[in-house]
């Protein structure tokens, strides 16, 4: 276990010697053909392609379907509401997860997935989160988790695949961009028409040249790297929207804030829509974000594989072969860094220096395998927590094991968060 800031940023850095690997059922799940289990080249390879689709220009792109999808949970939440025990509230959790793997789905392959296939997605899913705990048997065996986990990802990668063809012919006759994935096949289809005119011997504008060429992917690999997508999304973003409607619950002085601030961006008009220009001038919903992923980190540990024997400390070399697991959960608390870390305070991102301690903030990882989602990720999160601030109330039904934390891939409250939602006038 790599348990310390400086040697957790020393394992992210080190792809000489190690490479990202989780439990061994992992590579039967998410295939072992797939990017994320690539090195050097090959990983580049994927990797130059994918960059572009996270820049402000795609993300302002995606925005549209990301509210949608809010538009129409939020609605969910007070018709549970309305049904669930006013004492009791109902137990949120799930409900999340539901609605963290719809935006997934709209962000990643638009409308090229039905509601129904997103709805057995989300639902199918924590089958495979939960083949991929420690505990379980590598061997895949009828009727254990494993099982009913490699049936659930052949069923993700499945409808995945029919939506990258789907994407294909729609962006081969110049369809508006509206996901990752047509953004993604764009790039493939205009990559692969300035290189036909370079062979051709074609005289090319300059402006004509794609930012990154890049080679056209099958369906079966776009399938597989969206899979990837919502393998590293789904239980961090459940767990993060979790914790940030308890703590902003617990909290109603830090939601009046962000809900006045969210208010103010919008000049008083709760209906203006999503774009980067208004996310991006949130300070103190930011900070509240941040402050989240800080103190209730979702991911807290990332497994490595040493590929040869990696000399971790002059007195200590990690033979290959064995499993080395950076944390993250020690930088982030450290007192150093963050005074009084066990305390949730989104002002140190504000008049604080938490800004700075850039070494510390672990959550998306570092080094090659650094998270290319961190900033959709966070600005999904402030899009969503600010746009629920000003269209619902919502009260926690604290209970005894509210603080308490459960481990399913990511961290949870025990409770599962019961919670009950009003509309606001």
């Amino acid at each position: 276990m790599a348990s310390s800031r400086d040697m957790a940023r020393k394992v992210f850095n080190s792809p000489m010697y190690v490479k990202p690997c989780v439990v061994d059922v992992a590579y039967k799940l998410l295939r072992p053909t797939n990017w994320v289990f690539l090195d050097g080249r090959e990983h580049v390879d994927y990797r130059k392609g994918l960059n572009g689709l996270f820049t402000r220009q795609a993300l302002d792109m995606y925005l549209p379907g990301q509210e949608e999808v809010y538009d129409k949970y939020f609605a969910k939440f007070l018709e549970i509401s309305k049904q669930a025990d006013p004492r009791k509230g109902t137990r949120f959790m799930p409900v999340f997860r539901e609605l963290m793997c719809a935006v997934s789905c709209r962000t990643f392959v638009g409308h090229y997935m039905s509601d129904a296939a997103v709805k057995k997605v989300a639902d199918d899913y924590w089958m495979i989160t939960a083949a991929l705990e420690l505990v379980n048997f590598p061997v895949i065996i009828p009727f254990t988790k494993t099982w009913y986990g490699k049936k659930a990802a052949d069923m993700v990668l499945d409808e995945f695949a029919k939506c990258a063809a789907k994407s294909k012919a729609r962006m081969a006759v110049s369809g508006e961009i509206t996901c990752i994935m047509d953004a993604w096949i764009k790039g493939m289809i205009d990559s692969a028409a300035y290189k036909e005119k370079v062979t051709k011997g074609a005289v090319v504008d300059p402006s004509e040249k794609p930012a990154q060429i890049i080679r056209t992917f099958s369906d079966w690999e776009i399938a597989q790297t969206v899979f990837t997508f919502l393998f590293a999304s789904q239980d961090a973003t459940s767990s993060a929207c979790t914790w940030l409607f308890q703590l902003m619950a617990d909290r109603p002085e830090i939601l009046d804030r962000v809900r006045a601030e969210n208010l103010a961006a919008r000049n008083g008009d709760k209906n203006v829509r999503f774009s980067m220009d208004l996310l991006e001038n949130l300070p103190y919903t930011r900070a509240v974000i941040k402050e989240t992923l800080r103190y209730r980190p979702p991911v807290i540990m990332v497994p490595y594989v040493v590929k040869k024997d990696f000399p971790v400390t002059k007195t200590y070399t990690a033979p290959k072969g064995s499993m080395i697991i950076p944390t993250c959960y020690p930088a982030l608390h450290d007192p150093v860094a963050y005074p009084n870390p066990d305390y949730f305070d989104p002002e140190r991102w504000v008049t604080g220096d938490a800004e700075t301690k850039t070494k510390n903030w672990l959550v998306f990882g570092t080094g090659p395998h650094y998270c290319l989602g961190q900033t959709y990720a966070q600005m999904n999160l402030i899009g969503m927590i600010g746009k629920a601030s000003i269209n619902m109330d919502w009260e926690h039904r604290i209970t005894a094991k509210s603080e308490d934390i459960e481990v399913f891939a990511c961290l949870f409250p025990q409770d599962h968060c019961p919670l009950l939602f009003t509309e606001r006038p």
